[in-house]
């Protein structure tokens, strides 16, 4: 069985550059982070909307795709939308984020697109989340690029079960799946069980990090104090082998994003980040 291929998401590599921010713009030169991702071991990495096209109106978008191949990257996710399951000027600025997104994901050959729900805390019916995202997925398949939803826990998608419930309302499109980050699921208390009962294909991807104590703000809590993992006291050994229980293939991204991890150097976050999450697979028996 080959390795597992690890994925430097956006936030891990980023730097200074923080989620709050109005612009998301990475300040460590994008060949810089490439050639740092690979040289610690990654086969992928994450890139922000805002990122992309910063660096896109730089150098463009073939010459970006150039550089992610002549470095040997072979999996790459771009994120983040939400609203696509609202009308109005929000769906209409959705839909256009989103057009966006799908032309550099086709451009750069991206595997997948994050997407969450309503990070405004809004409650929406299935049938409306459903439709929002089955039009989703079916635009996307155009471009060759799969759906991920990723779980968060300040939004009503935060469980395996509204996931799983909402893909099937979907109609379980073939390039719709979920984003299991584990420091989402294990602060709303998801049980590892559920995901090893998932099937593999209702899974896009995976992200691993680790946590200290909770604070009072989740919010707080998940752009300031997430570890490398084996620094906090999440069950990543139990969460890893619940994953791989369902036959999942696809990339494993590791996603550190706190004041500490950015305050390292680009090739010291790269390097951290990587050897601590290649320890958690192997801990887990997944990495021989």
């Amino acid at each position: 069985m080959s390795a597992p291929r690890l994925l430097a998401a956006y936030w891990t590599l980023a730097g200074q550059a923080m989620p709050r921010n109005p612009s998301q713009v990475s300040p460590f030169d994008f060949e810089a982070r490439m050639r740092s991702a690979v040289d610690a071991g990654y086969r992928g990495v994450g890139l922000m909307a805002d990122d992309v096209a910063a660096v896109a109106a730089r150098i463009g978008l073939p010459a970006m795709r150039d550089v992610i191949r002549s470095e040997g990257l072979q999996e790459l996710e771009l994120e983040f939308l939400t609203d696509w399951f609202s009308s109005g000027e929000r769906r209409a600025l959705a839909d256009a984020r989103a057009g966006a997104l799908l032309e550099a994901a086709q451009a750069l050959g991206a595997r997948h697109i994050k997407v969450g729900g309503d990070r405004l805390g809004a409650h929406w019916p299935l049938a409306c989340l459903a439709d929002g995202f089955a039009a989703l997925c079916e635009r996307a398949r155009a471009y060759g690029v799969s759906i991920g939803l990723e779980l968060l826990p300040w939004t009503q998608l935060d469980t395996v079960a509204q996931g799983l419930a909402l893909l099937r309302a979907a109609g379980s499109p073939p390039n719709g799946g979920l984003l299991l980050d584990v420091w989402h699921l294990d602060r709303v208390g998801q049980d590892w069980a559920a995901i090893a009962a998932l099937p593999a294909d209702a899974i896009c991807s995976v992200e691993l990090s680790d946590a200290g104590p909770a604070s009072d703000s989740v919010w707080n809590d998940t752009i300031l104090h997430r570890r490398c993992c084996g620094d906090g006291s999440i069950d990543l050994p139990g969460f890893i082998r619940a994953v791989h229980a369902t036959g999942y293939q696809g990339p494993w991204g590791v996603e550190i994003i706190s004041d500490a991890h950015r305050a390292r150097t680009l090739d010291s976050a790269a390097h951290a980040s990587y050897q601590s999450a290649r320890a958690a697979l192997a801990e887990a028996g997944v990495w021989h």
